[in-house]
């Protein structure tokens, strides 16, 4: 079988650095495309993976959210073409089961297969060390300069958006602003408050801005990307680490916020979050924590308060619909995700890319393999 030799960032062990050497990638079999990576976004969630809160297969090539272009497609492949630039998703459709056919192809069974594998669709991989086989991280793993998906792993876009727009869109932007859009009701009416100014924190912003929200309130303890939501549109911003956030929250809203966004993943800031909503108000948690992580809820005030607990993946998101509509937006200039763009690095610097995510950088932080 013809293969490609291309550089890509490997993890031998959860908490070991990674390592950027040359693989032996296959080429696409029936139903997979071959993608040229050209930008990849650095998610908390790939860090959870790096150091062992979220369990995957090692050695394993990381990295969920990327955009690229197709080089070549195996055999059925109807949706793409050679030349066709794309979104890399981590969460791949059947389009078929009950949970595609009602709009919400996150939940699709096709993902398990992924994770329980770190494989493709087959549950096998394309990758290799030598005889060693190497993992695909959620069936994508775009730290390298190219990866082979599933069909159903790529959208394709218009060609006039930037890479490193696109690639945001894959993970952080759908997950954000779609949390908003397709989770909070009646959002121009709602206050909003959103933990966590990360990439996804910060899409869940310009997702609460486009639709209206008022107050729309940020919490995050690195006051510049406090200043970044305010760019971004947020009405108030709280610095959590110098403040008590329930209490500032309802200075701002006395009977606390309609809505909270949760999306760091944490214990702490999920208990925080029920405890500024009003009564009848939401939680929406949206950041993934370590596996096994829970929180504490007090019972009565659940119940006499009528607060309510939801999850939501992937922004809740139809991918194949709300992907092109979010690019719509950006081009109509009503969803600004440049603003989202963060610090730029080589893939021979991905370790320090990944200690800047740790440190607080400011904007979402792309790698971009061609450097």
């Amino acid at each position: 079988m013809e293969e490609l030799s291309v550089r890509a960032a490997v993890l031998d062990a959860p908490g070991a650095p990674l390592r950027v050497e040359e693989l032996s990638l296959q080429a696409p079999r029936a139903g997979e495309v071959l993608v040229r990576v050209t930008a990849a976004g650095l998610c908390h969630t790939d860090l959870h993976y790096l150091a062992g809160d979220l369990a995957c297969r090692t050695p394993i090539v990381p990295g969920h959210e990327g955009a690229g272009v197709v080089e070549q497609v195996g055999a059925g492949v109807t949706s793409v073409r050679p030349g066709d630039s794309v979104v890399l998703m981590w969460r791949p459709r059947c389009g078929r089961c009950a949970y595609c056919s009602s709009g919400r192809p996150a939940l699709c069974d096709n993902a398990r297969v992924q994770i329980t594998t770190n494989g493709l669709l087959d549950g096998t991989t394309r990758l290799r060390r030598g005889d060693q086989e190497v993992r695909h991280l959620l069936g994508v793993s775009c730290f390298a300069e190219r990866c082979v998906v599933a069909e159903q792993s790529v959208i394709a876009i218009p060609d006039d958006i930037p890479p490193r727009i696109a690639s945001l869109v894959g993970c952080a932007v759908i997950t954000g602003v779609g949390s908003v859009l397709n989770v909070v009701t009646d959002a121009a009416r709602s206050g909003i408050l959103v933990i966590g100014a990360g990439g996804v924190g910060l899409s869940c912003v310009l997702g609460g801005r486009l639709a209206g929200a008022y107050p729309l309130i940020v919490a995050d303890v690195v006051p510049r990307r406090l200043e970044l939501a305010a760019r971004l549109g947020a009405t108030h911003t709280i610095d959590s680490f110098r403040t008590d956030l329930e209490q500032a929250v309802r200075e701002i809203c006395p009977d606390g916020v309609d809505w909270a966004l949760e999306a760091v993943g944490r214990a702490p800031t999920l208990e925080q979050a029920v405890a500024c909503l009003r009564k009848g108000g939401t939680l929406v948690a949206i950041g993934l924590g370590a596996v096994g992580t829970t929180f504490e809820v007090p019972i009565n005030q659940l119940v006499q308060q009528e607060k309510r607990l939801i999850g939501s993946l992937y922004g809740s998101a139809n991918t194949v619909t709300d992907v092109p509509k979010l690019l719509e937006l950006y081009r109509a200039g009503r969803l600004p995700l440049d603003e989202l763009l963060g610090p730029t690095y080589p893939l021979s610097r991905v370790n320090d890319a990944c200690q800047a995510l740790v440190d607080g950088a400011v904007g979402r932080i792309v790698l971009e393999p061609a450097l």
